[in-house]
């Protein structure tokens, strides 16, 4: 089987699931047609999420058993299924249930299993092509954008959850074909039938936990994401707030971000194959914080503030790109997607985190607390090191035989 064929369906299958991110052209719609509160119709979106998080970690061990495929086609059914009955939904309680629970289960059970499919097929690669995989959900709702509002304008809100639920059901189900475990193992060449150095130890999600390198790195993961959702979320505020921007001006970071977001994933993942993933991290850590902190000081005009905002989609597109290859090259492949999964939560923690601590300090304050939390990565990444197994203490049973 042609290995490029599963990143092809790993791209086809990301930028539908990357489409979540367009969620914020639903709010009006729904307000206009239900009469909901904008921060109970926001609310619908913080579920998907957290419920996407969440269920990467059933999907990634179920994924490491039976394969990639069907755990991705089930997703693919389920994210459909969800966004079908969205379209039926009257209430927020049911659009709570619909779209953020059962389609947002579908994101989760197939977001992972086009990463770990791709970095089995090219351990020499596997920065490059995970974020040649993941920058197809940076993509996503850039692409879908104007797909739904054309929907939006010419169907009216509840039908464009069905016509894009069948979009997704379709494209989704159709990559998952694709993905495919390789059968025997790759060497770090990219060629079949020799076992890598560094695939001679696997860690299982027990083992990994018992190592102190995975909590440097959720942590590390945490900080990193929670940074570039705190910018990434509140774009247009801060252009408007803090920039003195109007509206129409400070909609253009939303595009811009999402441009260099996709752009990081693939750049700096290429980068860490060469330079090494905890170097690259370091780097976009320290690049990160030194931006934050520039931020805080609120002295931007609009090319600057485009800038800015960029940088920070960008080095927040590498963590989203780095953190699945280092957890294959410190825990092996063998159980990839459980353990990524694992890993993953700290996304999912720093979805919440960042918009807290927005709520929390002015702009100008969190960006401060932002800054911090990078430094402290980049000390934290120093202290970084290849995992060791810990063995667990043989016991013997004694057995005493009474001779009579």
């Amino acid at each position: 089987m042609n290995r490029w064929l599963v990143v092809l369906g790993a791209v086809i299958i990301q930028i539908n699931l990357g489409a979540v991110y367009a969620w914020s052209l639903f709010n009006q719609p729904l307000m206009d047609k239900f009469g909901w509160d904008r921060e109970a119709i926001v609310l619908t979106f913080s579920i998907t999420i957290a419920t996407f998080a969440l269920m990467t970690i059933l999907a990634g061990k179920l994924q490491d058993k039976i394969g990639p495929r069907w755990v991705a086609t089930t997703g693919g059914i389920l994210l459909g299924l969800g966004l079908l009955l969205s379209s039926q939904a009257t209430t927020i309680t049911q659009l709570y249930l619909f779209y953020g629970v059962i389609g947002g289960a579908g994101i989760g059970m197939t977001y992972v299993c086009p990463l770990s499919a791709c970095v089995k097929w090219f351990p020499e690669k596997r920065g490059l092509i995970s974020g040649i995989a993941v920058a197809g959900f940076g993509l996503g709702g850039l692409i879908f954008q104007p797909i739904i509002r054309f929907f939006i304008e010419n169907f009216g809100v509840s039908s464009t959850f069905m016509y894009v639920g069948a979009i997704y059901l379709v494209f989704v189900v159709a990559g998952a074909q694709l993905l495919k475990n390789p059968p025997i193992k790759m060497d770090m060449k990219g060629k079949e039938g020799h076992v890598a150095l560094e695939e001679s130890t696997h860690f299982s999600s027990k083992e990994m936990v018992k190592t102190y390198p995975f909590y440097l790195l959720w942590f590390m993961f945490l900080f990193g994401s929670m940074s570039g959702l705190m910018v990434i979320s509140f774009a247009v505020d801060i252009g408007v707030e803090v920039v003195q921007l109007d509206v129409e001006k400070a909609v253009n970071a939303v595009m811009v971000i999402a441009l260099f977001n996709a752009a990081g994933r693939i750049i700096l993942g290429n980068i860490s194959d060469r330079f090494g993933r905890v170097n690259t991290l370091m780097f976009i850590y320290g690049i990160t914080a030194v931006t934050l902190l520039y931020m805080s000081i609120g002295y931007m005009n609009y090319p600057l503030f485009l800038g800015t905002v960029s940088v920070i989609g960008f080095c927040f597109g590498g963590f989203l790109s780095l953190f699945p290859s280092i957890t294959a090259d410190y825990y092996g492949t063998k159980n990839m997607g459980s353990n990524y999964g694992l890993m993953y939560q700290a996304y999912g923690v720093s979805a919440f985190a960042g918009p807290f601590i927005v709520k929390v300090f002015p702009f100008g304050q969190a960006f401060i607390v932002a800054s911090l939390f990078c430094m402290l990565a980049m000390l934290m990444a120093k202290a970084v090191t290849a995992p060791v197994k810990i063995k667990e203490p043989t016991v013997y049973r004694e057995e005493v035989i009474n001779e009579k």
